[in-house]
């Protein structure tokens, strides 16, 4: 069996060199010494990077807003935003109050209000819930009737 090596006792061999951790990956001084190693640098920025937005304008939409032909998104108009403004002071609540108990920024509750939100029936459906006027369909203005469970009617029916 041989045992012998290429190499002398003086010599060091290094299989791999660590890389740098992420985070010391971002500092220039780190960026600046791989340049001059001529290592391979990559670098890309993040989308909406740190945002909190919860209603964001998608791909499709942007591209119909910078289309050069007349495309329009449908919108609540004004009578839904009138119908939204009387519900919410029958309850005595302002914007910011409706805004909250819907779990919405009070800017989205401004632009159902006025008529030009883009039209969104998740946040009808809250709306109309919260404050107790239906809002969509041929009964607009309406009291909404909440659904009762099939067991609930029938322990109604019975009385």
């Amino acid at each position: 069996m041989n045992l012998q090596s290429n190499t002398g006792w003086d010599t060091v061999t290094i299989l791999r060199k660590n890389q740098p951790r992420k985070s010391e990956a971002r500092q220039e001084k780190v960026v600046r010494a791989a340049q001059r190693s001529g290592q391979e640098i990559e670098t890309s920025k993040k989308f909406n990077a740190a945002t909190n937005r919860q209603h964001q304008m998608s791909a499709s939409v942007s591209k119909l807003s910078s289309d050069l032909e007349e495309f329009h998104h449908n919108t609540v108009g004004m009578e839904v935003g009138r119908l939204i403004q009387r519900g919410r002071q029958e309850k005595k609540w302002t914007q910011a109050e409706l805004a909250k108990q819907i779990n919405e920024k009070p800017s989205v509750i401004v632009e159902y209000e006025s008529g030009r939100a883009v039209v969104n029936n998740q946040i009808l459906g809250k709306i109309e819930r919260a404050i107790g006027i239906k809002l969509r369909g041929k009964d607009k203005g309406q009291p909404f009737q909440t659904k009762v469970p099939k067991g609930k009617q029938a322990e109604k029916s019975k009385e």
